[in-house]
């Protein structure tokens, strides 16, 4: 059966962007979930960042009370004993998962559930207020197990981007019954009727003895067009929609139609790109708007659009709670100060085909130095493009490997130019980077919304700023008189 009781509150005027890889970890989360916001967890590449942290840190008293509460205990011994049982020191590799295909099962599966339910579980400790997991439609193969392991946390809400995940709605409804649920997977050269583009996940496993929860479901989409496709097409309720505009952190939607770039290589975005609010406002669900928000002045304008309020990711990235290394974040931090900090566009970093932002920061990937030196490597592995190979198997590829083993699997050649691994890039920023077997670590790479020197303002005689300080920022009266024609266009 599923629960019914929860969830009946007024919606929160902010939501915190959820910015994987582990930069929206559970402490940022707990954060803003306690201060009657909606805290949020980012689901990508949970399983590794696990693992990692136990290799660092071990299982302190916080996550032990959080692995006690999970259903399957044989899961917990199996994936802590690996993992857990002794600390990495120095310039030691980290033990990864291997990178999951359609055939993963056993311990690669168990271990992005109970990375999920303990990211969850951390995030809702102490407080009562809502918690929600951001995932990509992208990253395809770890979905139904993340979200299975997040239902089992009692997460609040999910939320998803990067396409337009008609499917999801109805899967939540039915790992909240127990019951198994087939997820299409995109395999390039594949027809829609082929065995491999469907996947199953049966949670049979991890089942508790306690009603579980269906969470709201927030599509994260561009436009009013792609919001009204999601809330026709889905197979099962649609409970809201981000609207990210392209000034947001992370990957980007691309320019509808044909689009040219500026002397920069910034993609240029035109009419077809701008919301139509009333529109969305007609879909009858709660909207929030993300993207270049960084004043009050901005949530009052939101407000003015029909919103419900806002969502904001750059601001709380570089917080005190933030998952970002702490050296990493101090760098940005000092740069911001000192004005030398810029953020492209890039149309080549991401394998994924969408735009991708990229903050100019020394000694990362967005140094072309760096980026030179660093050898090809996909040992991640999760922004993987599958595909049919010419004996009918599912293959794996991605722009970001070795040249040649890219094109050996047919890929083309033009895809690899300044294509950068983010899996490792964005693994490495929240300090939990790869060794090589030379002592060099991955080096990081830094995405963030084009305003990213909006958060000067929040550095005014110190160094660094919280949580708590971005929402007292921001915080107006839902009522108040917007302060502007309400063309809110960042």
């Amino acid at each position: 059966m599923i629960e019914t009781s929860s969830l009946n509150r007024a919606v929160p005027w902010l939501i915190q962007g959820g910015m994987g890889i582990a930069i929206s970890g559970w402490p940022l989360a707990r954060a803003v979930s306690s201060m009657g916001q909606l805290g949020v967890v980012s689901g990508t590449a949970i399983d590794n960042v696990f693992v990692r942290r136990l290799q660092d840190h071990g299982v302190d008293g916080e996550l032990q009370r959080a692995l006690d509460g999970f259903p399957a205990q044989s899961v917990v011994d199996d994936i802590v004993g690996k993992y857990g049982s002794v600390r990495r020191t120095g310039s030691t590799p980290y033990r990864s998962l291997p990178a999951l295909t359609h055939r993963s099962s056993g311990r690669s599966i168990d271990a992005i559930v109970l990375a999920s339910y303990a990211e969850v579980k951390l995030a809702k400790m102490g407080h009562d207020g809502v918690v929600g997991i951001n995932l990509l439609t992208k990253v395809q193969l770890p979905t139904a197990a993340t979200l299975c392991g997040a239902i089992l946390a009692g997460v609040d809400y999910v939320m998803m981007g990067a396409g337009v995940p008609t499917h999801i709605p109805g899967v939540l409804e039915q790992l909240a019954l127990g019951e198994p649920v087939d997820l299409p997977i995109s395999v390039t050269g594949a027809s829609s009727d082929n065995p491999a583009t469907s996947l199953r996940f049966d949670p049979s496993a991890y089942l508790p003895s306690y009603a579980l929860r269906r969470p709201r479901f927030i599509g994260i989409v561009s436009s009013h067009v792609l919001a009204a496709a999601l809330a026709k097409r889905s197979n099962g309720p649609v409970d809201g929609f981000v609207v990210e505009r392209p000034s947001a952190g992370g990957h980007n939607a691309p320019p509808r139609g044909a689009f040219d770039v500026d002397d920069e290589g910034n993609p240029r975005y035109g009419e077809r790109d701008v919301v139509d609010f009333d529109a969305l406002a007609k879909l009858g669900q709660p909207f929030w708007i993300g993207g270049g928000v960084t004043s009050r002045e901005h949530v009052r304008d939101a407000f003015a659009l029909g919103a419900s309020g806002v969502q904001v990711g750059t601001l709380f990235a570089y917080c005190d709670e933030s998952g970002m290394d702490p050296d990493v974040r101090r760098q940005v931090l000092r740069d911001v100060k000192s004005g030398t900090v810029k953020v492209k566009t890039s149309l080549r970093a991401s394998s994924t085909g969408y735009p991708f932002k990229v903050a100019s920061v020394s000694d990362t990937i967005s140094d072309s130095n760096v980026y030179a030196q660093r050898k090809r490597r996909c040992d991640l592995g999760y922004l993987r493009e599958a595909y049919l190979t010419p004996n009918g198997s599912t293959g794996y590829r991605c722009a970001a490997e070795p040249v040649d083993a890219f094109i050996r699997k047919g890929g083309a050649i033009e895809a690899t130019d300044g294509s950068t691994c983010l899996c490792n890039g964005l693994m490495a920023t929240c300090g939990l980077g790869q060794y090589r077997s030379d002592g060099r670590r991955e080096p990081p790479i830094v995405t963030s919304g084009d305003y990213l020197n909006d958060i000067r303002q929040l550095l005014v005689g110190r160094e660094s700023y919280s949580a708590r300080d971005v929402i007292a920022l921001l915080s107006v009266d839902a009522d108040a008189t917007p302060t502007s024609d309400a063309s809110f266009t960042r």
